[in-house]
């Protein structure tokens, strides 16, 4: 057990490490995040979050091959976007760029190491839904993959949100994996907190704001790339899978509801489902008066307990069609809410007295 601690402390300094070496360098090739009509931080922030994470963490599983399967194709993977991310952050590429090379990583995770989405599950209460019989696995698993990348990518709008949401969802899988004794995967989540851990002290401040950095792009994909990599592996694991598909969605239930709710504005209003705007949630919460820190440990609270309830749901073996539609309802509430963000605002507003 010691030499676990020993292990994680030496990974927390190497990312540690990695950040500040990561910052110099982005600030020599102007890899920085400039304030403007959306960014209303402070100064030129360096975008090396993501970049570090995946260094600290191709490192670990470098000299630990046998913790994942396919090893090699995960790290291409997010090698891949990482580099593409960084480069978007540079130079604002096209989100259909992005698009295609995040489906093209999807096939090959499908073609090369069989990760995909076979089944639902009795998600619908309608008995056990094969993906494979009725010919959507691979579209499913495509659209799973981008979605999930997409909406790590949104979300990341204040400071610590982003990796805040990442720890809250690679807590709930490990301790899903610990307890079926999938030693492996649930210490890899392990790890990843512990390299994630870094950039969140960085990004709120809490040594100084001179060292403060961003995800950027490079990292939100990274993270939602390895997010739904890990929610497959566990959930399709052969019939005795120790995670029931449904239950993936209350463990990124916060990304998940933004990006959709999100999306589904735009196109009502006419607009691109990828142009940028100001109105997610950690947005909405700064418009109700909360600060930034205030609106962080909010929406972190939510995500903990959607999580928590569908750890319970998992263990206490409520039906899946039941959390399902559960989970329906609390994205038609949310989509509601939002829809009426402008009159919520207002009767919050009045009622806090601001």
């Amino acid at each position: 057990m010691s030499q676990i601690y020993l292990e994680l402390a030496f990974t927390f300094f190497i990312s540690l490490s990695i950040l500040f070496m990561m910052r110099k360098i982005a600030q020599r090739i102007n890899l920085v995040d400039k304030p403007n009509e959306r960014k209303h931080h402070t100064g030129a922030i360096p975008l090396v979050g993501g970049i570090s994470i995946c260094i600290a963490f191709m490192h670990f599983l470098t000299s630990h091959p046998d913790l994942l399967p396919n090893t090699n194709l995960y790290l291409f993977s997010i090698f891949i976007l990482t580099l593409v991310g960084a480069i978007d952050d540079k130079v604002d590429l096209s989100f259909k760029v992005r698009l295609i090379i995040q489906a093209g990583l999807s096939v090959a995770m499908m073609m090369i190491a069989d990760i995909q989405l076979h089944q639902l599950g009795n998600m619908f209460g309608f008995g056990q839904m094969n993906l494979s019989d009725v010919g959507l696995g691979y579209v499913i698993t495509v659209l799973a993959v981008i979605g999930a990348i997409n909406a790590f990518n949104m979300v990341d709008g204040i400071d610590g949100l982003l990796g805040g949401l990442s720890i809250v969802t690679f807590t709930g899988l490990g301790s899903i994996l610990y307890f079926d004794g999938q030693s492996n995967l649930a210490y890899l989540c392990l790890v990843l907190i512990v390299i994630i851990l870094p950039y969140v002290l960085l990004n709120l401040g809490v040594f100084t704001r001179r060292y403060k950095v961003f995800m950027g792009d490079a990292g939100s994909m990274l993270i939602g790339f390895t997010v739904i990599w890990f929610l497959l592996l566990a959930s399709q694991n052969g019939t005795k899978a120790p995670l029931r598909p449904v239950t993936a969605l209350w463990l990124i239930a916060v990304p998940l509801m933004d990006m959709a709710a999100i999306m589904i504005r735009r196109v009502r209003r006419g607009d691109s489902p990828f142009k940028p705007d100001r109105e997610h949630l950690h947005h909405i919460f700064q418009r109700l008066g909360f600060s930034s820190l205030q609106a962080l440990l909010i929406i972190c609270g939510i995500a903990t307990a959607y999580a928590a309830f569908g750890i319970y749901g998992e263990m206490v073996n409520i039906p899946e069609y039941v959390m399902f539609y559960l989970f329906i309802g609390c994205f038609g509430v949310y989509a509601l809410l939002l829809s009426n963000v402008w009159k919520v605002s207002a009767k919050i507003r009045e009622w806090r007295g601001i």
